[in-house]
């Protein structure tokens, strides 16, 4: 049980200190496992709604670098891009098997 309470701890604790990046945080989990189901279910909602998570989260990344830089700016904007990138192959994916 402390183990459990120590997590949610931490877990409370993160999304007081910094709820943007929780939020990110939070969107690209919800992505992962929208990915995950869809690879195993291959039904293209799940594919859709999970490279959906990875853009909204991307363009948040981008957006809370230009607003407010942290000291490892470069790294973000880079992973965001990348994200940004694959997901939009994504999508092109499912627009060509439509």
């Amino acid at each position: 049980m402390r183990f459990w309470h120590f997590w949610f701890n931490s877990f409370v604790l993160s999304s007081q200190y910094n709820p943007p990046r929780f939020v990110e945080m939070l969107m690209v989990l919800l992505a992962i496992a929208m990915l995950i189901v869809w690879n195993f279910t291959l039904e293209i909602a799940f594919m859709i709604l999970g490279w959906s998570f990875v853009v909204g989260a991307s363009i948040s990344i981008l957006v809370r670098e230009a607003i407010a830089p942290s000291p490892d700016i470069r790294v973000n904007q880079l992973a965001a891009v990348f994200f940004l990138s694959i997901s939009l192959y994504g999508f092109v994916y499912v627009f060509q098997t439509l």
